[in-house]
């Protein structure tokens, strides 16, 4: 049961990690069209990417995989009943992979706004899918007692589902843009730090309406009111969120992000919590829903990985707190001339 308990707060703080370290730049995809006025803009914001997308994208892979080798069951099911949603997924990540590579292969001007839209749109679909994906979870998936969905795509994008979409897609919008922020100067910075300014009011709107739907379609809230002490969760999310707001209006724009970072921790740990002990429930029937208790590897499996993990995942930790830092600086116009750049 601990070992079960551990998998099932690793597995939230998994896909925690990923969506902060994709999550800025699926924001930065988002933002191209929006805050880049010339050519040398949108490699500047290709560039404040370039070195760090793939790694993120490590979290995704890892956040599955564990699903798969922890909670095999839930892999089964999650996988199938939300294939279209997640083919989806992956192929937009597929397609802002290509964009990387492909974006500067041409100096044409057609080229490039070609790339440019796939860059948009790979980055907006996964931000909206994962939000959508995950809301659903929380209200429960219609899948009877063999792990059979009963449901199509569409089934999918119910009202609170979409919300769910629209809210992951305000708060990577927000850590894009403050993260933009840092890696650029000029009139650019001026823009993403304005952005980041008026999108964390539309963010605080949704995420209102969000905790208010929540309450009304889903069961999150039984674990808190069942331990109120819980709510120091919400309470350290929401404190997260002003805080983005105030640092980026004193210009404070690491402080920002970390804030932000917090933000997206804390609303995952808001569903992670809510759902516990289930990882998948069932709309259909509660007693068809997967739980971190009836779908688990078995006990050995679980001890094994969890060594594995002990050993491996700060391994992946420093590197990547390496290549931030080694990458921290502005990215400029000098640093397009280089062969490497984008």
């Amino acid at each position: 049961m601990i070992l079960q308990d551990i998998w099932f707060f690793l597995w939230g703080l998994l896909w925690a990690v990923y969506f902060i370290t994709d999550g800025f730049d699926l924001g930065i995809g988002c933002l191209l069209p929006v805050l880049a006025k010339t050519d040398e803009e949108k490699r500047i914001m290709f560039n404040s990417m370039g070195p760090l997308w793939d790694g993120n994208e490590v979290w995704l892979l890892t956040a599955g995989g564990v699903t798969f080798a922890a909670f095999p069951k839930v892999y089964g099911v999650m996988f199938s009943s939300l294939y279209s949603a997640l083919m989806l997924l992956l192929f937009s990540l597929i397609l802002r992979g290509v964009c990387f590579e492909f974006r500067s292969k041409v100096n044409h001007p057609g080229w490039r706004r070609l790339w440019d839209t796939c860059m948009f749109a790979g980055s907006l679909l996964p931000a909206i899918l994962l939000g959508v994906a995950f809301a659903n979870i929380f209200r429960g998936i219609p899948f009877d007692g063999n792990g059979v969905y009963q449901g199509t795509l569409i089934t999918l994008l119910n009202p609170y589902g979409l919300l769910g979409g629209l809210l992951f897609l305000m708060l990577f919008l927000v850590h894009g843009a403050i993260f933009l922020s840092i890696k650029s100067d000029g009139d650019l910075h001026t823009r993403a730090a304005r952005t980041a300014g008026i999108i964390w009011w539309l963010l605080l709107v949704v995420a209102v309406i969000f905790l208010i739907a929540s309450a009304l379609y889903t069961p999150l809230y039984k674990n808190y009111l069942a331990n109120p002490m819980l709510f120091i969760v919400i309470v350290i999310t929401v404190l997260a969120l002003l805080g983005i707001k105030v640092f980026v209006t004193k210009g404070h724009f690491w402080k920002a992000w970390f804030s932000s970072a917090l933000t997206i921790i804390g609303a995952t740990f808001y569903g992670v919590i809510g759902l516990y002990p289930n990882m998948f429930p069932s709309s259909i029937d509660p007693a068809y829903s997967l739980s971190a208790h009836n779908a688990s590897s078995s006990p050995l499996t679980l001890k094994i990985m969890l060594v594995v993990a002990v050993i491996f995942v700060p391994i992946v930790l420093s590197y990547q707190i390496w290549a931030y830092n080694l990458f921290k600086h502005k990215v400029t116009k000098d640093d397009l001339a280089y062969e490497e750049a984008y």
